[in-house]
Parts: C-alpha cells; structure tokens; sequence
C-alpha cells in the first residue's frame, strides 16, 4: 500500500508539471480503486456507483491544484470521494442500508481511514526532531528491533528507548487538551 501510496503521489505531481500520460496512468488506477469504493456503499440501481466515480474524477481533476504534496495522496482523494459519497445519499434521498451479513465487507477494509491515520500520523510525526522521528518510526511503526536501532543510530539500546519513550510521552503532550498541561514543566514531573 505505501508503494502504490508513493506510486500515485508521483504521477500525480508529474501531472501537476504537465506530464499528460502520467495523469492518465493516474485516472486510470484511482478509477479501479474508485469503483469498489462506491461499489461496497451504493447499491448499483441506475449505475450510481458508476456515476459518483465519474463525478469524482471530475472533482479530483478540477481540484487538483488544491493538493498538498507534503500529505498523503490517497487521503486526499478518498476525501473528495467520501463528499461525492454524500452527495449521492442525499441525491437519493436514501441511507445506505446492507444485509448484516455484508456489513463486514463495508467494514473490515476502509482504505479512506487507513489513508487519514497514515496522514495524521505523519503530521505528529513531523513535530518531533529527525532523529527521534526516525526512531520512532523504525521501532514504534516499521517494527525493527531496539538492538538494530540502536546500530543503525550509533547510540545504545538504552539511548534508543530513552529516546523513543520521551518522544511517544512529547507527542503524547501536544495532543492532549491544552489545560491538562498548563503552567506544568518538565521539571514540575
């Protein structure tokens, strides 16, 4: 996923620059991906599936110019496709309705909220220095070890947790509410 995540960022920012096969290879792959997203959430009858595709492309196509490099591509786009969403419920005057026996496949995989973590963790990421962030994503998100952390930073697997532990409890602080903290230090803890 974060291969194709990288794959559609480029084309699309080939696009950006003028490269019309790129923005075609583009349209083409978000179209497949386009499909089984309103093919899971709208009933086909009278090809509205089909028709909110259409009008996502369109939208996608007329905002291009809105899209932030620096995030990630596919939330960009599964929030323009979960507004043409609405809009065909309300079109409709219809709420999705689905056997409870389908509803897992509604469920279990909803690309467009796996983009929106991976693009809201990369923003709190981003209020860390490079180096605890890169421990932080190789221990905490990539899954490697302390030991090869450690090796790979030159500092000690004690350093390495140290570090990874002040930089989860940093990011744990600036999310929380803004009165739970004030006036404290790090020295009042």
């Amino acid at each position: 996923m974060i291969a194709q995540e990288a794959q559609y960022r480029d084309w699309m920012l080939a696009a950006l620059a003028g490269d019309a096969a790129k923005y075609r290879m583009l349209l083409a792959a978000l179209t497949r991906h386009l499909r089984s997203y309103f093919a899971r959430r709208l009933s086909d009858s009278g090809g509205a599936a089909e028709d909110a595709v259409q009008e996502t492309l369109i939208a996608i196509h007329a905002r291009r110019a809105t899209y932030d490099p620096s995030l990630p591509f596919t939330a960009w786009v599964y929030g323009i496709a979960r507004y043409k969403l609405i809009d065909e419920y309300r079109r409709a005057k219809r709420r999705a309705t689905v056997p409870l026996d389908e509803a897992i496949d509604l469920f279990g995989r909803d690309e467009a909220e796996a983009a929106t973590a991976r693009r809201d963790v990369s923003k709190l990421l981003a209020r860390l220095p490079e180096a605890k962030r890169r421990l932080v994503e190789q221990i905490k998100l990539d899954g490697t070890s302390v030991a090869e952390a450690a090796a790979e930073s030159g500092l000690s697997e004690s350093a390495v947790k140290v570090n990874v532990h002040r930089a989860i409890r940093s990011l744990t602080r600036s999310v929380q509410a803004p009165s739970i903290h004030d006036g404290d230090s790090d020295a009042d803890r």
